[in-house]
């Protein structure tokens, strides 16, 4: 069992529809058509969207995100239109709001690996490949691959896991020339993520990415380069045979296995709340994120 622990209702709002309750956003289109994307305080953790909020970490997401997008353009265009907020709209929707050409999704997450870790390690451990990619052997958790990766996975429901695909499964799904052109975007644009990270003291270790049709247009949709979707760790403590600290939810993670939560994941109870210790925690380490690759502080 998984999902939302309590599921929030949507907000009405004249003039828009509701579309979807995701982990983290909800989904709206206004009369034009197009999308208006609201990103919450939600996080989520082992399938189970929690019942306590990181206060601004959807300011941040998207704050950020739009930060990317524009050090992204030349590379593939995105989904903004407007951060104007609709009319009728909450004060709160403020700095969390994005209006967005409405796109027929690709159903894929594109991830890109420069470095071994996660469900990567796990496959790597027994076959020594990642999403049947060979892999020198040698590598251990944390290590830097020869070169980045593509490494696709199917896109999941709330509550359930995305699944780690071939790059053949991904082709006969979309077709040969729609999983080239998401392998070569995909490899792209974490590149430049990685080198921009680099510079700013952050090792992009991965990180997913979701892509839309406009016409035949492939368009870099959703969030980019966040601490939700994307793993980055402080270069001064990067150190390859171990976990590697990260600017994450890993606090939250930490927490719920510990005894002090008193939570089973293997149960088939929600878990409880968090203490207001790792809120603050979690919160401090996506500010620290963002400040440090963006260079502004967060107010």
């Amino acid at each position: 069992m998984s999902g939302f622990v309590e599921k929030p209702e949507p907000i009405e709002v004249p003039g828009l529809v509701h579309l979807h309750t995701g982990k983290v956003r909800e989904l709206y289109r206004n009369e034009a058509g197009d999308l208006v994307m609201v990103a919450s305080d939600r996080i989520s953790a082992y399938d189970w969207v929690l019942p306590t909020e990181i206060p601004d970490k959807g300011r941040i997401l998207t704050q950020l995100s739009l930060w990317w997008f524009d050090r992204l353009s030349d590379l593939v265009p995105n989904h903004v239109l407007s951060t104007d907020l609709p009319a009728g709209a909450p004060a709160d929707w403020e700095g969390r709001t994005l209006v967005c050409r409405n796109l027929e999704m690709i159903p894929v997450e594109c991830v890109a690996r420069g470095y071994l870790t996660g469900s990567g390690l796990a496959e790597y451990e027994e076959t020594r490949t990642v999403c049947g990619l060979a892999l020198p052997e040698g590598l251990t958790d944390g290590s830097e691959l020869p070169a980045p990766i593509f490494t696709p996975a199917t896109k999941a429901e709330v509550g359930e896991h995305d699944e780690n695909v071939s790059y053949e499964e991904v082709a006969r799904q979309v077709g040969a020339d729609t999983a080239a052109r998401l392998r070569q975007a995909t490899l792209a644009v974490y590149s430049r993520g990685r080198d921009i990270a680099r510079e700013r003291g952050i090792i992009l270790a991965d990180t997913k990415f979701e892509f839309g049709f406009d016409g035949d247009t492939l368009v870099l949709a959703d969030e980019v380069l966040t601490a939700d979707s994307s793993r980055f760790w402080p270069a001064d403590r990067w150190e390859p045979g171990r976990a590697q600290p990260s600017y994450d939810k890993q606090f939250v993670r930490d927490w719920l296995t510990s005894a002090e939560s008193g939570w089973d994941r293997r149960s088939e109870q929600p878990p409880p709340p968090l203490p207001q210790q790792v809120v603050d925690a979690t919160r401090a380490k996506y500010v620290e994120a963002y400040e440090r690759l963006t260079g502004t502080s967060w107010s």
